[in-house]
């Protein structure tokens, strides 16, 4: 269990942040290699279903088993049940996987820490839940799992607030992506963005566009330390 955590410990961090009418999922993308195809290289956030998307920091073939029967789950429930699965059922399956492998004689824990985001069927309260290795499940306004995770989580604090959480997907997208530049040195190539929102709507956003907030944080950083530089003058 404790090498399982480790692993979590030094996957790559992602952060899931819920605004008013979305839940924005961003992680950190570990750099391709010169001669690697980038689009071959899976993405970290992966659709489980049309409304439901999950990310992960850990060991990425645990997490590919993981997501592949988080994906059969949900299409056997539309066909039996004739209903998308909520985010609440399918977050305490995969939880109810991670914790079977803790117990299980033959087998060792999944080293795998997940944010499941999206929305209930013919709801538009947005969800957000994480899983932990151990089969532990809770529910989250902001959240951010992996390296450096903690100095993420002080700043989502500072940042986010629970009363009024970012009015529009722009400003939810906008703090995600300020929260991960915290730990992410190489700016929008190594960024990943996904956009949920109500009535299926899935949406991630290219390089060019994450780049342009990344653009728009930094000139907002500079303009702060210029105001600070002519008050201390």
């Amino acid at each position: 269990m404790e090498y399982a955590l480790e692993a979590v410990k030094r996957g790559t961090c992602a952060v899931g942040i819920k605004g008013t009418d979305c839940v924005v999922l961003g992680c950190e993308r570990r750099s391709t290699l010169k001669l690697q195809d980038p689009r071959i290289t899976p993405s970290k956030i992966s659709q489980i279903d049309t409304h439901v998307v999950l990310s992960f920091a850990g060991l990425n073939a645990d997490s590919r088993i993981l997501i592949e029967k988080a994906r059969v789950e949900a299409q056997s429930h539309r066909l039996t049940l004739e209903d998308p699965v909520s985010i609440d059922y399918l977050t305490r399956y995969i939880a109810g996987i991670q914790q079977k492998y803790t117990q299980s004689g033959g087998v060792r824990p999944f080293g795998v820490s997940t944010l499941i985001a999206g929305f209930d069927p013919n709801d538009s309260v947005p969800k957000l839940y994480q899983t932990e290795p151990s089969g532990i499940y809770s529910a989250w306004s902001a959240q951010a799992i992996g390296r450096n995770s903690k100095t993420v989580r002080e700043f989502l604090e500072k940042n986010y607030s629970k009363e009024e959480p970012p009015a529009t997907e722009q400003e939810a997208v906008k703090l995600t992506v300020k929260s991960l530049l915290e730990v992410v040195q190489t700016g929008a190539k190594n960024i990943e963005i996904t956009i949920v929102k109500p009535t299926s709507q899935v949406v991630s956003l290219t390089s060019e566009e994450i780049g342009k907030y990344v653009d728009e944080i930094e000139a907002e950083k500079q303009q702060e330390l210029g105001k600070k530089k002519k008050g201390e003058r």
